[in-house]
Parts: C-alpha cells; sequence; structure tokens
C-alpha cells in the first residue's frame, strides 16, 4: 500500500556519477556533448552544467578511481535522458557523437 504519491510537477536536479576515470569522463561530458565544468573538487570530483545551473551532472572517483567498468549484467543506472530543447539540437549532437566514433547503443526522439 502506497501512502504517497510524489507530485508530477518534480523534476530530477542532478545526477551523481561514480567514476573509475575522471579526465576520461570529463573528456565525454564537457569536450563531447558540452557541458560546463562549474567546479573541480581537486582531481577527486567534478560539477557539469548547461546553462549556469549549479550543477546538472556530478562526476566522482571517490572508491571508485581505476576501477573496472561494472558488468553489463550488473545492477547500476541503466538509461538516463538529455533532454535537448530543439530537434536540431539533438540532430547536432548526435551527429557529433556518430562523427566521433562513440559507440550507441540506441537513441530515439
Amino acid at each position: 500500500m502506497n501512502l504517497y504519491t510524489i507530485p508530477t510537477q518534480v523534476r530530477i536536479g542532478h545526477v551523481h556519477l561514480k567514476v573509475s576515470d575522471l579526465e576520461r569522463a570529463l573528456s565525454f561530458y564537457r569536450d563531447l556533448l558540452g557541458f560546463e565544468v562549474t567546479m573541480m573538487y581537486g582531481r577527486q570530483a567534478a560539477f557539469l552544467s548547461a546553462g549556469g545551473y549549479h550543477h546538472h551532472i556530478g562526476l566522482n572517483t571517490w572508491h571508485s578511481e581505476g576501477m573496472p567498468e561494472a558488468p553489463l549484467e550488473g545492477a547500476g543506472l541503466y538509461h538516463t535522458a538529455i533532454a535537448y530543447p530543439t530537434r536540431r539540437d539533438l540532430a547536432l549532437i548526435l551527429k557529433r557523437l556518430l562523427e566521433t566514433g562513440y559507440p550507441l547503443t540506441g537513441a530515439s526522439d
């Protein structure tokens, strides 16, 4: 029995990801997708945003630096979506990903 239902207007403000290689993660989120670094926490964490928000994505190596990738059949984050404001913006980033040879397992609009 559920005694509470979350309001439909709720939005997720940010997500933190544990990564094994901070520079590799930055090369994807900052250099490829174009997020802006809003803060670095030494060589252990980075916070990134679009449009000046404090951070949409947090990347950290706390307890994960140098660790192998999680197995595909293991528990963990499976999917996330970045909602681009226009189909043109979405097409531009998809083209950029394809041109760099970044491996995609799926895409949708």
